[in-house]
């Protein structure tokens, strides 16, 4: 039996390091950039102008819209979203020069990647701070600063984003007993907290 596999596409703009690798299926539009050492999974759509830092893990099936920005030490799950603008840092403390006025190099630099859950979606225009996990099926609002874990299917958003109750693999936010009222899944355990 033959099997067919899909080929990678990838835009003439973009620019793939030699070293990365790119899954079967898997779509890189214009201006996108991979770096080295990045792993991206099979079926992955990377928009216009995505950019997945040096060492980056991106599992299969995962959306980068566009002008997403995902910086190394980030593993990210299979079928996770992260929205346009949206951004996964990697450095709790930031600065452009060491303390001796050097301009920092890639040793000085103390890398805290974001961990993304399977099934977890980001939205557009979000930051999520270095060394924090997004859980399975989280969902993170559009714009919020996420500084601190979203437990697994938790629902956050603001600035600073808090938990606001739960959602269902589909997407749909789930009642005070933790049923989806959208696809009848039900998730014992999991509540809406006031």
């Amino acid at each position: 039996m033959k099997v067919s596999v899909s080929p990678v596409y990838v835009h003439p703009t973009a620019e793939v390091a030699e070293d990365a690798s790119i899954g079967p299926g898997t779509q890189v539009w214009n201006e996108a950039q991979v770096r080295s050492g990045a792993r991206i999974g099979a079926g992955c759509v990377l928009g216009k102008g995505a950019y997945v830092d040096v060492g980056v893990v991106v599992g299969d099936r995962v959306k980068l819209h566009t002008r997403s920005s995902v910086f190394s030490g980030a593993r990210i799950g299979n079928e996770v979203f992260v929205g346009p603008h949206a951004c996964l840092l990697n450095d709790r403390r930031p600065r452009a020069a060491t303390p001796d006025g050097r301009l920092k190099r890639e040793g000085d630099w103390v890398i805290s990647g974001v961990v993304v859950g399977d099934g977890a979606s980001i939205g557009g225009g979000s930051t999520v701070l270095p060394g924090v996990t997004i859980g399975r099926h989280a969902m993170v609002g559009a714009g919020s600063v996420v500084t601190r874990d979203v437990p697994e299917h938790g629902l956050v958003y603001g600035n600073p984003a808090r938990l606001a109750g739960y959602v269902c693999e589909c997407g749909e936010r789930l009642d005070a007993a933790g049923a989806c009222p959208g696809c009848g899944r039900s998730h014992p355990g999991l509540e809406v907290r006031s």
